[in-house]
């Protein structure tokens, strides 16, 4: 078992706290076999180091992670991805996830100056279109 280099995209502008992000990333990342468990993750201090963030803002992401039983910390030895947490776990980070990104979206949306009805159909447009391109690729 290595230490997995991990490569997050933050995105310091989105609203989103940064360990929000970290946290869904890894998730993410755990989700789409890019970490598999027994995975060893950097140490909260070199995280911190490499994405230029407050090492307080990492070790927050981790203690979620380690709530939520997808991370183990053991002390002397490192930080690894647990197996895979139950359902009912990984159900909770799913809807977290799309709350922090339905909140970022509308936030963002407002703050350009689009209202309520303009949201609400932007996105009943973007399912409607998302839905017809999924039926098209999955007739090929």
């Amino acid at each position: 078992m290595t230490e997995k280099k991990l490569t997050l995209q933050l995105d310091f502008r989105s609203g989103l706290p940064i360990y929000t992000q970290i946290v869904n990333q890894i998730q993410s990342q755990l989700a789409n076999g890019i970490l598999a468990p027994g995975d060893q993750l950097p140490t909260v201090r070199a995280l911190a180091s490499e994405l230029r963030v407050n090492f307080n803002t990492v070790a927050r992401a981790y203690r979620i992670l380690d709530e939520a039983r997808i991370i183990s910390t053991q002390q002397g030895r490192g930080t690894y991805i647990t197996e895979i947490p139950p359902p009912e776990v990984s159900e909770k980070l799913r809807n977290e996830s799309l709350a922090a990104l339905t909140n970022r979206f509308i936030s963002e949306a407002f703050r350009l100056g689009f209202s309520e009805r303009e949201i609400s159909q932007m996105v009943r447009d973007s399912l409607k279109s998302w839905k017809e391109a999924n039926v098209k690729e999955n007739e090929k």
